[in-house]
């Protein structure tokens, strides 16, 4: 399989497995309504564990903008393909975000609550705070990336060297706990984007999707789950290249 389309396809059962949960857990008349965020979270790290699962043999799975610029700020994947990955990436996250929406259509249009709806597809804090909202996301992701690079596996490139590039199918697991542990210890401030893609994809789908009594798209805070996590991307690689070396 293509590496960008392993990436795409990665991050869109990512983002229906874990838009999935949010939806099962908060929208009106579904079997899981009300299920809780020990429901939420864990069901996101599951989502993590399918994706990674399915692209980790042909892309190292990075599933996640602040992974790639991590990784190559890191010296474990080059820069020249990380444009190719990141737009995989965005496409795949919207591609889960519709199909979110297509799975629960009947029941986005029973939620009166345009928040409900939105939480969905994407984050936003529970306590307005530009600078700790975006602290949090910053610790999230560095949590995360840093991770990251202890799990990172080896893949072959065409002319047969092996080169760390990023998480081996074995790696599905730990990260998946990565994911899960950071959503319930960190998770409560911002609902843990750690992800770009993840969360400005979804939205973008949010802003153009017909559902029924939707409000807006919180694009003022939508800078916060794509700042942060690079940051904390690439801090996680200067501690990880100060420990290394």
């Amino acid at each position: 399989m293509n590496v960008y389309v392993a990436e795409f396809i990665g991050t869109a059962l990512l983002l229906l497995l874990g838009n999935g949960v949010v939806a099962n857990v908060c929208l009106k008349k579904t079997l899981g309504n009300n299920g809780g965020w020990i429901v939420i979270t864990a069901g996101w790290a599951l989502a993590v564990f399918t994706g990674v699962l399915v692209a980790a043999p042909h892309s190292g799975a990075h599933l996640n903008p602040a992974v790639t610029v991590g990784l190559a700020i890191g010296g474990l994947f080059d820069w020249a393909m990380a444009p190719g990955y990141i737009m995989a990436q965005f496409g795949g996250a919207f591609t889960g975000a519709l199909l979110t929406w297509a799975m629960y259509r009947d029941h986005f249009n029973s939620t009166e609550d345009p928040a409900a709806q939105l939480g969905v597809f994407s984050t936003g804090a529970a306590i307005k705070n530009p600078f700790t909202n975006l602290l949090s996301e910053i610790i999230g992701t560095f949590v995360l990336i840093f991770a990251v690079f202890y799990i990172a596996g080896a893949t072959l490139d065409p002319d047969g060297t092996s080169t760390p590039i990023g998480l081996g199918t074995i790696g599905a697991i730990p990260v998946a706990f990565v994911v899960w542990a950071i959503g319930l210890s960190l998770g409560g401030t911002t609902g843990y984007a750690i992800n770009p893609a993840r969360d400005l994809a979804p939205r973008i789908f949010h802003a153009i999707a017909p559902i029924k009594g939707k409000g807006g798209s919180n694009w003022g805070y939508a800078w916060v789950p794509v700042v942060g996590p690079i940051i904390g991307a690439a801090l996680a690689a200067a501690l990880y290249l100060l420990v290394k070396h």
